[in-house]
C-alpha cells in the first residue's frame, strides 16, 4: 500500500473485516492501524489460539482471504497484516534474534549460514533487518518449500 487510505476506504475495510469475523464466528473486536506501508488488523479475541493455528497457518490464511476480499471491494490492493495476541510481534522479535545469532556465526566462521523453513513474510523480516548491516548480506535461494535464507559475510 503506497498511499494512505481514505476515510471511505477505511469504512469499507472495517465493514469487510467485521463481516469476515462474523462469518468465521470469531467473537471479539478489532482495531485498524496503518503501519509500515500496510494496514494492521489487530484482533482482540479470547479465541486467539484458534485464530493463530499451528505455526500461524490459520492467521496467514485469514490474512490472505481478508486481503482478497478488501482488494475486490476497493478495486485496489491493500497490504493487510493480521495480528492477534502479539503473535507476529513476538515472532518478529524471535526472527531478529535468530538473524543476529546467524550473523555473528557467519562473521566469526567466515562462512554462509542457512536458515530453512521460513515463510515468505519471515524471510522478509530477516532481509529487512539485515539489509543495512555492514558485516553481512542476506539472500534467498530455492523454490517453494525448499527456499532458504542465506546469510553471508561481506567480502
Amino acid at each position: 500500500m503506497t498511499d494512505t487510505i481514505t476515510k471511505q476506504e477505511r469504512e469499507t475495510i472495517e465493514a469487510v473485516v467485521h463481516e469476515f469475523l462474523k462469518k468465521m464466528d470469531i467473537e471479539g473486536g478489532f482495531t485498524l492501524e496503518e503501519s509500515d506501508g500496510s494496514l494492521l488488523v489487530i484482533l482482540n479475541t479470547a479465541d486467539s489460539g484458534i485464530v493463530i493455528g499451528y505455526h500461524g497457518e490459520i492467521l496467514e490464511a485469514m490474512q490472505l482471504i481478508l486481503s482478497l476480499m478488501i482488494a475486490k471491494r476497493l478495486d485496489k490492493f491493500v497490504r493487510i497484516t493480521v495480528e492477534v495476541g502479539d503473535y507476529r510481534k513476538n515472532r518478529e522479535e524471535y526472527l531478529k534474534q535468530l538473524a543476529l545469532k546467524m550473523k555473528d556465526r557467519a562473521v566469526s566462521e567466515q562462512r554462509e549460514q542457512v536458515i530453512s523453513q521460513l515463510k515468505p513474510w519471515e524471510r522478509r523480516v530477516v532481509h529487512l533487518f539485515l539489509q543495512e548491516d555492514p558485516d553481512v548480506v542476506s539472500e534467498s535461494e530455492g523454490e517453494g518449500r525448499e527456499r532458504v535464507l542465506i546469510i553471508k559475510p561481506r567480502s
